[in-house]
This record gives C-alpha cells, structure tokens and sequence, in this order.
C-alpha cells in the first residue's frame, strides 16, 4: 500500500527546519505557552454556558469530541504545511501559502486556484482575528464595568465608554513587534487565567452543587450555540503556523508526546471541568464568562474578575500578532524603508481603534463569541484543513479513498456548525436589540 503521509509524498533531501532563519526562536515551553493562550482566553471562561445550551453529558461527550477534531485538523493542516514547504523547497509557509501551496501542487485543473486561495484564506483569517480582538476588548470592559459599578457607583458608565477607555493600554501593548517577547506575556497570561480557574472551582465548590434538575440533554434549537462557543473556544489555529514557523526545534510540534498534544489535552480537561461543574453550579442564568456570575462582595471572586480583565489584556497581542502579520505582508514592499516604523506605528493604532469601534457598536459578548466561532472557526479550523489536505493528498487518499471520507466528514460537520451557529447567533441578535428599543 501506498504512502498516505503528505511529509513522505516527496523523497527530498531538502529540510525545511535547517534552512529556517528565525530572528528569535522559542524554545518548546515557550511555544506550549504560546499555543495554551492561543485557546485558553475568553473561550474557556464561556464553557459553561456552552453546557448550559448542550446539557451536561451532550456537553461532556461533545467536547471531547470537538477537541480531537479540532487536534486533528491542527495536526493535518500543518504536515500539509511541511510537505509544500520540501516540495517548493522553502523554509517555512503560513497559514495562506499553505492553502495556496496546496492548491499549486495539487490536481492541474484546479491549479489555477492556487492565488485565489490564499487570497480568501487571508481574507479569512484577517476578519477572524478582528472579531477576536472585538471580544477581548468587550470581554474587558464587561469585567471592568462591573466593577467600578459595584465600588464606584458615582460614576455608571456604560460599557461602550470602557471599550473606548481601553484603547490607550491596548494600543501601548500592541507595540511588541515578536513574538519572543510576547511569550513572557502569555505565560503570565496563562498564570493570571489559571488562578481566575481556579478561584471560579472554589466559588462553584463552596455551595451545594445541584445536578438533578439539569438537563442531560438540552433543547436542540440551542445546541448550534453550544457547538459555536467550543469550537471558537479550542480553536487557535490562526496562530498556529506562527507559533510552528518561530520554534528552535520545530520537530517537537507535533508528534507523541508533543507540543500539540500536551495543549489539546490539557485544554481538554480544563474545558470538560469547568464547562460540567459550572453548569451544575449556576445552571440556565450562566452569562458569556462564568465570572461575571462570581460574587461582587467577596475579594476572591473581584480578584477573579481583575485577573481575567488582565489575562485578556496580556493575551490580545498575541491574536493581534496574526492581524498585523497580514498588513505588513502587503504593505512592507510598497513603502519606503525610513517610513516603515512609523507606518507600523500608526497601523497598529488603527487597527486596534477599529476593534474597539466594533466592540461599541455592538457590546454582545455572548453572541460575538458564537458568531465567530460559527463562521470563522469553523471556516479556518475545519472546512479549509480538510479541503487542503484532501487537495494536496488527491494522488494517494489510502486504502478505500478512506483520507477522502473522513474529510468529507469534516468539512461536512464544519458546514453545519457554520449555517446552523450562524443563524442562531444572528436570531439572538435581533432579539436582542429588539428588545433594547421595547
């Protein structure tokens, strides 16, 4: 039987990981650290509700299903990856090369595509990490909000005010230009949202904790939003090549144990704990991050809710990375070279402004976090990972085509997550701004 690996489909001497230049490596933990940020931010603090829209045991079996999934088309986009990388002999490709390499090497009738697949790849990737950083802010501000009403009510502000405020600390913090020197970052960030996961057991642990008049099961109109907030909570494949393309020993990134393994794992166990316990806890009055459900009067529970606020902060650079990444790919050669720094300047500036003009305009966590998770996610992590490799693989999809069904089977799950987390998001939506004008 044929080969079905994509990294064995060229006998090449040619290594892409000695050819690679990178300015300044991460060393494995960095990139573990990296990545854990990646899918550990305002996602899995909104598990929970996820549960409460699913049912606890649907909940549970879901998630564990979606995060091997997701995994999966983490793992098979980035041989993909590797494999184009050896066949045009190139020390690394991101995300949009990728799909565009895969299209270039792939059946000649659809050659032809490559340009424009990495044109919509990057389109793609573009508006995901804008709404991305549309939810950091409003997740923030939420956070903050809560807390100057409770301790300074002389002052209630509405939430677009905070968004607004919030401009000036994130525009300092999206200065940083490497990713090395956002891995400290992300490692406190990490730390910061371990404590707040921690403190959110403590408050569900400290009380009665009531699972008999929780559903098992929940309504089945809800569950595309369950589906949305988990795949838009594990999801980090955007960051993904980035992370991959930066690290000293890039063989470590996949494989078992891995890089990748060691992140789906742990994301897995955090996720499944929070998403059952909290639910079990709060039950249907759950909001878009369990800790705005914490407690107002006890320090614990306003650490929790600074410490998220912080996390947010320390991780919205990282998402960014990815945005600005696309800019300065396009724009760099059109100008000139003692106008660069400051056009960097500037564009960081605007870009982080237009977030957070998004964020005013519509301050719903709740829905934006299922909308992007529906539309987005479900278009960069799973239709387009399996569309690439089934592309890319066309000549040897192994015994019985089996390479062919199970992405067939992928791309189709990743299309019903998209229509169906779509239309109910955007139903949310109206209903809610409806019921602002009542």
């Amino acid at each position: 039987m044929a080969s079905t690996d994509p990294e064995k489909k060229v006998v090449d001497v040619y290594n892409p990981f000695e050819h690679r230049e990178v300015l300044k490596p991460n060393s494995d933990f960095r990139s573990l650290a990296n990545l854990l940020k990646s899918s550990l931010g305002s996602g899995l603090l909104a598990i929970p509700l996820a549960f409460a829209n699913s049912g606890w045991a649907l909940g549970l079996v879901g998630t564990l299903v979606i995060t091997f999934i997701c995994g999966h088309c983490v793992q098979i986009f980035v041989e993909t990856s590797r494999a184009c990388c050896r066949i045009e002999r190139k020390p690394l490709l991101n995300y949009a090369e990728t799909c565009r390499a895969a299209f270039a090497n792939g059946p000649k009738p659809i050659r032809k595509f490559a340009y424009a697949a990495r044109v919509f790849a990057e389109c793609a990737m573009f508006l995901t990490y804008i709404g991305v950083c549309c939810i950091f802010t409003i997740l923030i501000a939420d956070s903050i909000k809560q807390l100057f009403d409770t301790y300074y009510p002389i002052a209630i502000l509405p939430v677009e005010y905070y968004c607004l405020i919030l401009l000036v600390p994130i525009c300092l913090m999206c200065q940083i230009r490497h990713l090395k020197y956002l891995a400290p970052f992300s490692l406190l960030a990490n730390i910061l949202l371990l404590t707040t996961f921690i403190i959110c057991l403590y408050y569900i642990f400290e009380g009665e904790i009531s699972y008999t008049d929780k559903r098992i099961v929940g309504e089945a109109a809800r569950f595309p939003a369950f589906l949305s907030t988990v795949i838009f909570a594990i999801e980090g494949i955007g960051v993904v090549m980035p992370i991959e393309n930066s690290m000293k020993t890039p063989e470590h990134f996949l494989g078992c144990p891995s890089v990748l393994v060691v992140a789906m794992t742990f994301i897995m166990v955090l996720y499944s704990a929070l998403g059952l316990f909290g639910y079990f806890k709060y039950g249907d009055v759950l909001r878009g991050s369990i800790t705005l459900n914490l407690p107002l009067d006890h320090w614990p529970a306003i650490c929790a809710k600074c410490f998220i606020a912080l996390s947010i902060l320390f991780t919205y650079p990282l998402h960014f990375f990815v945005i600005i990444d696309l800019f300065t790919r396009h724009t760099t050669p059109h100008i000139p070279a003692k106008y660069q720094n400051i056009t960097q300047i500037f564009a960081r500036i605007a870009i982080v402004c237009i977030c957070g003009g998004i964020g005013v305009a519509l301050p719903m966590l709740e829905q934006i976090i299922n909308f992007v998770g529906a539309l987005f996610y479900s278009i960069l992590g799973l239709i387009t990972p399996g569309i690439i490799e089934t592309i890319f693989r066309w000549e040897d999809l192994g015994r019985y085509n089996w390479i062919l069904w199970k992405n067939i089977v992928i791309v189709l799950f990743g299309v019903c997550s998209l229509l169906s987390g779509c239309a109910v998001t955007i139903s949310d939506i109206i209903r809610k701004l409806n019921e602002k004008t009542i």
